[in-house]
């Protein structure tokens, strides 16, 4: 039983971690999202606070390796381009941490 404890707060402490670099990694994106990932219409960038977190690594994967390409995702390539998995995992995780807007 201590074990499991042990285990789960040192989960605990990565996640926050992960979600820490995150964060740091979606100050280049607050530009067209949002400082609260509400999206800007102006920029035509989506809300994507509160996405699920795999949808959002699936789409940044795809924009990154072209599968999703169009004006707006190219605009995004030098943000995403040299992401590498841990660092689309964190972002993902922080942008999904985010609350909805209501």
């Amino acid at each position: 039983m201590k074990l499991l404890s042990v285990i789960f707060c040192f989960s605990f402490m990565l996640s926050a971690q992960d979600l820490a670099r995150g964060e740091k990694l979606y100050k280049k994106c607050t530009a067209c999202h949002g400082n609260d990932g509400l999206g800007k219409k102006s920029q035509k960038a989506p809300m994507i606070a509160g996405q699920f977190e795999w949808y959002l690594k699936e789409q940044i994967y795809n924009i990154k390796n072209g599968t999703r390409a169009n004006n707006n995702t190219k605009k995004m390539m030098p943000y995403v381009k040299n992401l590498s998995d841990e660092d689309i995992s964190n972002l993902s995780a922080y942008i999904a941490s985010m609350p909805k807007k209501k």
